[in-house]
Parts: C-alpha cells; structure tokens; sequence
C-alpha cells in the first residue's frame, strides 16, 4: 500500500469510525466456541448459513407482500444481519484480520469504483 492509499485508508477509518467494528470484533471473539481445527471452515459456513436466512425472509415479502408479514419482520431481519456479522467478524478473526480494516478497505474499493463510474458490473477488477 503506497503513501496516499496509506492516507486514504486512514481518513476513511476516522471518517467513518470503524474502530467500531474492532470492539465488536472482540466482543464476538468473547462468545465464539468452536473447535481451533475448524477456524475460517465453521465461521465461513455459518456466514453462508445465516446470509440464507436473511435472503429467506426477504424472500417470504417478495412472495407474500410486507402487509402479510408479522409484526416484528424488521426486527427479525435485523436479528439475521446480526448472526452474519458475527460470522463475518468471527472469520475475520481466524484469518488475522481486523474487521475494521476489512470494512475500511472496502469502503476505499466502493469509492474508487465510484469515482470510475464502475459500481454496476460484475467481477473483483473492475
């Protein structure tokens, strides 16, 4: 990473206070419970197992309408999104990562794809 990326990084983690991400992190880390045999392999398959989740209760509105979904369906949704940070910081966790930092570095990817008109699309490189 050059100097400016270096800059850009850091105004991104102020801006946005994505330390925030890190106390979560290891709040995560406090309740996780699996073996160390299954690192990255249990939280990867948990993060695709609850992103189901949400993508099935979004799926019931779409074929039911929101009138017919019962009164909590946003908190519920909500409830799902938490279970997938959760594996998201568990991951990031195994890997050696720091979550704010994932989060930062994806937020610097989404602004240079902006600026490049380049958001639509599909693939990593674009």
């Amino acid at each position: 990473m050059n100097k400016l990326q270096e800059e850009a990084k850091q105004w991104v983690e102020n801006k946005y206070n994505m330390s925030d991400f890190n106390a979560y992190q290891r709040s995560a880390a406090r309740t996780a419970i699996y073996p160390d045999q299954h690192k990255i392999l249990y939280p990867a398959l948990g993060l695709a197992g609850e992103a189901g989740e949400v993508a099935n209760k979004v799926k019931k509105i779409m074929r039911d309408g929101v009138d017919n979904q019962p009164d909590d369906w946003k908190e519920q949704i909500a409830s799902e999104i938490g279970d997938v940070l959760w594996y998201c910081a568990a991951l990031a966790s195994d890997l050696g990562m720091n979550l704010g930092r994932c989060a930062s570095l994806n937020e610097l990817k989404l602004q240079d794809r902006k600026v490049r008109d380049k958001l639509g699309g599909s693939g990593d490189n674009r």
